[in-house]
This record gives structure tokens, sequence and C-alpha cells, in this order.
């Protein structure tokens, strides 16, 4: 049983595809052209991170409500140091 076990492993491994990338280079070897920019630059991030704040701050805000309301994290006053 451990011969046929083995057997079929060394088969398997030679039977594995062969993958080639394609990405930099044609099918005949030769380099494909630089892909295209897009400049947006400094106004991209702001369209990116601005939403992604504000939603997270929006769920965060709705997540401290719910814990909140159903007194699973309620935050302690410490004003006991009236003298």
């Amino acid at each position: 049983m451990k011969t046929k076990i083995s057997s079929f492993l060394k088969m398997a491994r030679i039977m594995r595809p062969y993958y080639v990338r394609t990405a930099t280079t044609s099918s005949t070897g030769a380099l494909l052209p630089e892909p295209q920019k897009i400049p947006f630059g400094l106004v991209g991030i702001i369209f990116t991170v601005v939403p992604g704040l504000l939603i997270g701050a929006t769920i965060s805000k709705y997540m401290a409500n719910f814990l909140e309301e159903n007194e699973l994290f309620v935050p302690s006053d410490d004003d006991d140091d009236d003298d």
C-alpha cells in the first residue's frame, strides 16, 4: 500500500501544470508597453480616504449607541473627586 501511495505522489509531481506568466511579455517574448497610468494623485487619495473615514466613524457611532442601550458597555463616571 505504501509503494502505491508513494508512486502516486511521484506521478502527481510530474503531472503538475507549468504556468508561465505573460503579464510583462508577449507570447513571442517581446516586452509589452508600459500600462497607462491614471493621474488622480492627491484628489484620488482624498476621494478614497474621506468616505472610508466617514463610513467607519458612522459604524462606530452606531455600535457605541447599541452597546450603551443594551448595557453591554457603559462608561463609568469617576466624578467622586469633589472636596
